[in-house]
């Protein structure tokens, strides 16, 4: 009010939440996201089904993808689907326990506002906790090899345990190891591995054990032509952005013919033009022609004549592969052909596998990019298998990268915990009961495990912290085996998933804490009470 006349800074409609009431709608909805996925952490977790608008149904317990199917509205709960959607893409696992840590340290939070702390001191609390975490699991890594298969195979299959293929994990992890060793390149004083060089097709048919290791890659399509060679040995591969056929006018118009001689003269014309580009396949020496566009019939009747082999309207993605392994120059049109832009493979040929017919690239000039053919009964079996080698396949390439592994299971969270809990001392201020909590809330991945597998959740954490506190670093939740144990030789991580999912998670969970005013425009799409995602029927608010 100003001298009586109210003053007014929004629009009509708009809504606003503020101070405590925008910091416990915004957790909450957050506290939300990290229950759901807290159900499917560990090898004994749930699945979820989500069932998409279109009909199509996706049964798993892989983080990144649930939190991707989902739609999610609360802008709160947004910021944790970015978090997970970080540590997918920076690790490639680690996505439940980033969420719920997330959540764990937004829960705690809420608790220390409701005692009268500012949230800028639980924030800076939170950052403290997380770099002396960070520093600790620095200290609890071992070293890792190239020729360390025992321990890289452990690695894949740790990734593994919890997926639907958990029962064919071992097979799986001696793929996965294969693969990633393949395409490891020296970088530095350390090895560089590019999961975007490990191809992975899916064919549904067969079985999990039936997956098989390709040294070369695969093109999901069969040869254009039924008069082409099947196979063709000592392969000199073309690349082609460009179709080969005649080009059409990219303006309409029409062709006047008044006497059968011109519809002759037209159609040689379009065969002299034809036979040009055929023939300059030809004449630079190429035997294999992929395009990532069409090929013209008569084009591909010119070419089964020459004994070359054609496969066309290949995904670029994997025409990049075949340009990196055969050494062969991408070109964008055949004119450009010459001996010196064609790839080498020691063989192209067409297999049959289950109802489809695949153009096998082997033997490649540049081995490092190879392919995994994976099989299962179904197709969810199939997607499933995708995203847990996905999965097995960062593990294992980070681990090289980094040469280092820690122990899983809820291990190096125990220890962490364990070291902030001395550390909070040493914090001066009310920053202090931040550390604290925060080294709670890294013990929720322990306690989590254990109450997936039904397990006493607060027995396990006591004979944990007791283990510890004797100086078993490595004793961890055996799942499977419903016990504390040690667990290195068990269940193995590379350290950089769990940097990760501290550092993400914290600051997802500071990023919501200084958010004390929430506006909302007016016609938000389904937007309910303080221009947030309409409330649930029991008074909470909705995702």
């Amino acid at each position: 009010m100003l001298a009586g006349t109210p003053v007014i800074l929004l629009r009509e409609g708009t809504t606003r939440e503020t101070g405590k009431d925008a910091q416990h709608a915004n957790i909450d909805a957050a506290k939300t996201v990290a229950d759901m996925l807290r159900t499917t952490l560990g090898p004994r977790g749930m699945d979820k089904m989500l069932v998409q608008p279109s009909g199509d149904v996706i049964i798993t317990n892989d983080g990144a993808t649930i939190l991707r199917s989902m739609e999610v509205e609360h802008p709160a709960a947004k910021m944790l689907v970015e978090v997970a959607k970080a540590q997918d893409e920076s690790c490639g696992d680690g996505t439940k326990s980033s969420v719920i840590l997330a959540g764990g340290l937004l829960k705690a939070a809420e608790e220390l506002l409701d005692e009268g702390i500012h949230a800028t001191i639980i924030c800076q609390g939170f950052r403290v906790a997380a770099e002396r975490a960070a520093t600790v699991l620095e200290g609890l890594q071992r070293k890792v090899s190239r020729e360390d298969t025992p321990a890289l195979r452990l690695v894949a299959m740790t990734s593994m345990i919890s997926k639907g293929v958990a029962m064919d994990r071992a097979f799986l992890a001696d793929l996965t190891v294969r693969a990633v060793r393949e395409v490891a390149e020296p970088s530095g004083e350390g090895l560089r591995c590019d999961r975007k060089n490990i191809q992975l097709v899916k064919k549904q048919g067969g079985d999990l054990t039936d997956t098989e290791f390709v040294e070369g890659l695969i093109l999901d399509k069969e040869i254009v032509n039924a008069a082409m060679p099947r196979h063709v040995d000592g392969a000199r591969i073309a690349l082609l952005e460009s179709a080969l056929e005649v080009r059409k006018g990219e303006i309409s118009r029409e062709v006047h013919i008044s006497a059968p001689a011109e519809i002759e003269a037209f159609l040689a014309e379009e065969d002299r033009m034809v036979q040009a580009m055929v023939a300059s396949v030809v004449t630079s020496g190429a035997n294999v022609v992929v395009c990532e566009k069409g090929i013209d019939d008569v084009a591909q009747s010119h070419l089964a004549r020459a004994k070359v082999l054609a496969v066309g309207h290949v995904k670029r993605s994997d025409m990049e592969l075949l340009s990196r392994a055969t050494g062969a120059d991408l070109l964008s049109q055949w004119s450009e052909l010459d001996p010196g832009s064609l790839g080498h493979a020691e063989r192209v040929e067409e297999r049959k596998i289950g109802e489809h017919r695949l153009t096998f690239v082997l033997g490649c000039k540049n081995a490092k990019a190879v392919s995994l053919l994976l099989r299962g009964g179904t197709e969810h079996v199939v997607d499933e298998a995708e995203r847990s080698l996905v999965d097995a396949i960062s593990t294992v390439g980070l681990s090289l990268e980094d040469g280092a592994v820690v122990t899983g299971a809820g291990a190096a969270a125990v220890e962490m915990a364990a070291d902030l809990r001395e550390y909070a001392t040493t914090v001066s201020g009310r920053e202090q009961m931040a550390v604290k909590v925060f080294a709670d809330v890294l013990e929720t991945i322990p306690m989590t495990l254990a109450e997936n597998a039904g397990m006493d959740k607060v027995g396990t954490l006591i004979e944990l912290r007791r283990r510890h506190k004797l100086g078993e670093k490595t004793t961890g939740v055996d799942v499977l085996g419903a016990k504390v144990a040690d667990m290195s030789a068990v269940a193995i991580e590379p350290p950089r998933v769990g940097r990760q999912a501290i550092q993400s998670a914290t600051e997802a969970a500071v990023m919501i804490l200084r958010i004390n005013d929430t506006i909302a425009a007016k016609g938000g799409h389904g937007a309910g009470a303080g221009g947030l995602p309409s409330p649930t029927g029991d008074g909470r608010r909705g995702m």
